[in-house]
């Protein structure tokens, strides 16, 4: 799959979701935060949470970093004013308080070292800065896959879903921001509601192999395949309906 198709098929599948969470998760990782002030999106993806950075602050205050090359591709492409770069949330390429406000928007959970992650983003914030996150509510079974994930154990218990990874659990934000010494944390859900006007809009992202749920669904059976399709129609319906998903936002201050 080319670079930009990569970018594409991610924001398909996970985009719809996270593009109308953007501006409720920087509300939150915002607040108190200046229009001037100097911000950083941490595991940026392909920028939907950068674009409403930018929005607010301006390009010139925003720095943007990813592990991966095809994100960071596509999140400098949109947006070539703004500082983006290709880095790890564990190791974050700038010196200590360079940044007003810090924010990974469903990141943490795939961090492959959470609490360093998030002491990374404590380094990089100024003292009285903000240092936030947020993670689908997997583990509560609100977030925008559990529907598929319900399906996908109904037919193979042996799948392993989302739901034990770090963050996915109301609490577990604000427990892992405690541990990194952020003071003042707190934890709020933040809830967007996508229609779709029919059940193949919806489905048809599942096809692209994005992601944990892509592999998943990749890894099963054909006949498996077509039995999670089956669930997934007859719960949800031909169409039109509307989705909600859940995310825990944890905020605290360096």
């Amino acid at each position: 799959m080319a670079m930009f198709e990569v970018a594409d098929a991610y924001i398909s599948f996970m985009g719809r979701f996270s593009t109308p969470l953007a501006p409720l998760f920087a509300d939150v990782g915002l607040a108190g935060v200046g229009a001037s002030a100097a911000v950083l999106d941490v595991g940026c993806g392909p920028g939907m949470l950068t674009a409403e950075l930018v929005r607010r602050q301006g390009a010139a205050r925003v720095a943007a970093v990813d592990p991966v090359a095809t994100f960071v591709a596509a999140a400098a492409a949109a947006h070539p004013d703004a500082d983006v770069r290709r880095a790890s949330a564990e190791d974050l390429p700038f010196p200590d308080e360079s940044f007003d406000a810090t924010l990974a928007q469903l990141v943490v959970h795939f961090m492959s070292d959470a609490p360093a992650g998030l002491a990374e983003m404590r380094r990089v914030t100024r003292p009285g800065g903000r240092v936030s996150a947020c993670v689908w509510d997997h583990g509560g079974g609100t977030g925008p896959l559990s529907a598929f994930w319900h399906a996908v154990l109904a037919v193979d218990p042996t799948v392993t879903d989302e739901a034990a990874l770090p963050g996915s659990n109301a609490g577990d934000l604000a427990a892992l921001m405690v541990a990194a010494g952020l003071r003042e944390v707190t934890e709020v859900p933040l809830t967007v509601t996508v229609p779709f006007a029919t059940f193949d809009e919806w489905w048809e992202p599942y096809t692209f192999g994005v992601g944990t749920a892509g592999v998943a669904f990749d890894a099963l059976s054909p006949e498996q395949q077509e039995r999670v399709v089956d669930l997934l129609r007859t719960e949800l319906g031909d169409g039109p309906f509307t989705m909600s998903a859940t995310a825990w936002a944890g905020s605290g201050v360096r």
